[in-house]
């Protein structure tokens, strides 16, 4: 039997629940936003009772008692970049739930233009900030916390930690990926890195490195290749350098996707087929991968579980300090990916044209 509703001329509060619920208000709050901390069947029942109550959550109310402005920063390194579309949907979703906005910017990699979103992020009082794969540093770090304002890190590729962090298993899914070309059969295996991805592309030069070596084969130096960048130029220019070499790799690790769509075009330019001439896994497993020429072999980032992660950790930051308890404990959480095998792949010919050359 369903509680009769309260007079709809008076507001319902967290309190209101709580009371009728037998729980305490942060209980309420969040079972209302989805915490998966709070049973599924207390949920349910909190959720039940207000909606029996007509609960209406209201922003300014909260904003007034609580002394939150209930709005996230968001940080990204680009905002046209794909990869972090899927990352900021699963903050959106948590946010959305808890009754937040966001306020999403790009860094750019530039120093001075995160000094002004720092600053911006502050003055508009954002309660908390997630940053999200870019080299954030110190300095701005400690600007925030001069504000009050907790941070979460995801995919971090400054040198520093923060106490509150996501990452994906970079080195195991390169390790990975490198794998799958082995299996394949290739001997003469190329790493395409980004210059500007500091932590991130070392981790994935590490695991491709692995796993040459677990599989017995050599590391060549001449195979290892930063671009300037993890644009589609930027796969260009690495794929130009490769295919420059006296004896040109059968397969490419790529850094990113996006770098690997450069690949995929400067290999047809230079009259190359792929995989018939060359192989080339890409990584994270952007939308678009499905559709390129050839369909793109890749290895996927749990992209929205990243920023759904991210999102929870930071609600759970934002609870303690509402209820007044001890500060929570410093935590990093890893997720792993999976390989994503398309056509972009194949084993290596044992005769192979290249321009005007016979390769063997």
């Amino acid at each position: 039997m369903h509680t009769p509703a309260k007079d709809s001329s008076v507001a319902v509060t967290i309190k209101d629940i709580a009371r009728r619920a037998g729980v305490t208000h942060s209980t309420v709050s969040r079972a209302l936003r989805g915490n998966p901390a709070i049973a599924t069947e207390t949920a349910a029942r909190i959720k039940q009772i207000a909606d029996d109550l007509g609960y209406v959550p209201s922003a300014v109310a909260r904003g007034l008692r609580t002394n939150r402005s209930h709005a996230l920063g968001v940080i990204v390194s680009r905002i046209d970049d794909p990869f972090f579309g899927e990352i900021l949907q699963g903050i959106e979703d948590v946010s959305h739930e808890a009754g937040y906005s966001l306020f999403v910017a790009a860094s750019h990699r530039n120093s001075d233009r995160e000094q002004v979103i720092v600053q911006a992020m502050g003055e508009r009082r954002v309660d908390g900030l997630v940053v999200c794969s870019t080299h954030f540093g110190k300095e701005h770090e400690r600007k925030l916390k001069s504000y009050g304002i907790p941070i979460v890190a995801v995919d971090n590729q400054a040198l520093s930690d923060y106490q509150y962090s996501i990452y994906h298993d970079d080195f195991y899914g390169s390790q990975q990926a490198t794998q799958h070309l082995i299996d394949l059969g290739h001997e003469r295996i190329a790493y395409l890195g980004n210059a500007e991805a500091g932590r991130t592309t070392q981790d994935r030069l590490d695991g491709f490195c692995q796993a040459l070596k677990d599989a017995g084969r050599s590391i060549r130096d001449e195979y290892i290749f930063h671009g300037p960048d993890g644009r589609p130029q930027g796969g260009v220019v690495g794929a130009q350098h490769l295919m420059d070499l006296g004896e040109r790799p059968s397969a490419i690790v790529c850094f990113n996707d996006m770098m690997a769509v450069g690949v995929l075009r400067a290999l047809k330019g230079a009259g190359l087929c792929v995989p018939a001439d060359c192989s080339v896994v890409g990584f994270d497993n952007i939308s678009i991968t499905a559709y390129s020429d050839p369909p793109l072999t890749t290895f996927e980032q749990p992209k929205y579980q990243l920023g759904f992660t991210a999102a929870q950790m930071m609600m759970n930051l934002l609870d303690s300090a509402q209820d007044g308890g001890p500060p929570s404990e410093p935590e990093t959480r890893i997720l792993k990916g999976r390989m994503v095998v398309r056509e972009s792949t194949a084993p290596p010919s044992l005769v192979k044209k290249s321009i005007g050359q016979i390769v063997t």
